[in-house]
């Protein structure tokens, strides 16, 4: 597990002091540069480097650009079921929550897939709690080929599975796995997942060398910002983005924002939650500029999460795509209800405003990723 291995051996404490000692000058040699290294990054995320995310911004959304070209890709997620065998502190689904659990059959499915793709969309990504024994391999085999049949591409964000089993998700027509580690940071890991297969945090660290020697094309990654030091995480995934890239090159690498929110249900005590410390805005666009000029490949997602405000801002400098119309219930398209969400999203407006302010940013929305070749 090349991968994990070197990210276990990487120095958290160090990793903080190193960016928290950046000042301007090392900002200004990162700007500077055409190609950028991790100490790079770190002046590039760190306070210091304030004062030049308007600078920042510029050189992103001109590399964005020129790599990406005027296109904005626009996905789905479709809430197969909300079942999870896990305790994590900070997510409606969790074991402990008195919640009606749903598992989506194949009508169901198909019923959801229609409402999806009469918004537009050909490009879904499918979520479930983690729950092997209910939502397993048995299940994904039976649904994934209805999916398929139906859009042009096939993502999944699902407990971290054997290597075998990313094979056979392949072969079925997976186009892009991802796998959060939710925070790197060992200690405050065991924290937040108290009870279930979750709690193996070096299973779902090597995760994505299983995801990249099964050949899946996509792998995504992040953290979720808030449940440690947001800007240390962000290191860590900032250097596990690369590493993918220099050993399973054949598979793209896509990077993930999501900030910690407050949901239904939600078992940390009010206090913790609200002091809490994860990016605000200004923080979260130096973040997104920051891997664009480390990392001009990668893919880069935000999610609903986001106000539309925000969203809409940030769009051109960096991002290269985005969920639209998302509901975090199963069910939720075809059949809306009051259930229990993953989490709160902001960003609720229907998939033709939210296309609609893509191009009013000179932007084309682009409804699938790219066809593999056959």
């Amino acid at each position: 597990m090349r991968i994990a291995s070197t990210l276990m051996s990487q120095n958290l404490s160090d990793i903080a002091l190193s960016i928290q000692s950046k000042t301007s000058k090392h900002v200004e040699q990162a700007l500077s540069k055409t190609s950028r290294n991790l100490d790079d990054f770190m002046a590039l995320i760190s306070p210091a480097a304030t004062p030049y995310v308007e600078e920042m911004a510029s050189q992103s959304q001109m590399l964005t650009r020129a790599r990406f070209g005027n296109t904005m890709g626009l996905f789905v997620p479709l809430y197969l079921a909300n079942l999870c065998a896990n305790e994590c502190t900070y997510c409606g689904f969790t074991m402990s929550n008195k919640i009606k659990r749903t598992v989506l059959n194949i009508n169901q499915i198909e019923r959801e897939i229609a409402a999806i793709t009469d918004m537009g969309f050909s490009q879904v990504l499918l979520v479930t709690g983690e729950h092997e024994q209910k939502v397993g391999m048995p299940y994904f085999s039976e649904v994934i080929p209805t999916i398929r049949a139906k859009v042009s591409n096939v993502m999944m964000e699902v407990q971290p599975l054997p290597q075998k089993d990313y094979e056979t998700l392949k072969l079925l027509g997976v186009d892009a796995v991802l796998v959060y580690q939710e925070t790197y940071n060992p200690q405050e890991y065991a924290r937040y997942h108290t009870r279930g297969k979750k709690q193996d945090f070096l299973w779902r660290l090597q995760a994505c060398d299983r995801i990249g020697a099964a050949g899946i094309d996509k792998i995504g990654i992040g953290a979720l910002l808030g449940l440690g030091d947001w800007r240390t995480d962000s290191v860590m995934t900032a250097l596990h983005g690369q590493l993918i890239q220099q050993h399973y090159w054949r598979s793209r690498v896509a990077i993930s924002f999501p900030r910690l929110r407050q949901c239904e249900g939600n078992t940390n005590d009010s206090a913790n939650l609200l002091t809490q410390q994860f990016p605000n805005e200004t923080q979260l666009l130096q973040l997104i500029c920051a891997h664009r000029l480390f990392n001009p490949q990668a893919e880069l997602s935000l999610s609903t999460r986001e106000s539309a405000r925000f969203r809409d801002g940030v769009l051109p400098l960096g991002i290269t795509t985005m969920s639209a119309g998302s509901q975090t219930q199963p069910g939720g398209y075809s059949a809306p209800s009051e259930a229990l969400n993953q989490f709160d999203i902001d960003d609720t407006r229907p998939v033709n405003l939210v296309a609609a302010a893509i191009e009013a940013k000179g932007l084309e929305p682009v409804w699938k990723d790219w066809m593999a070749f056959s």
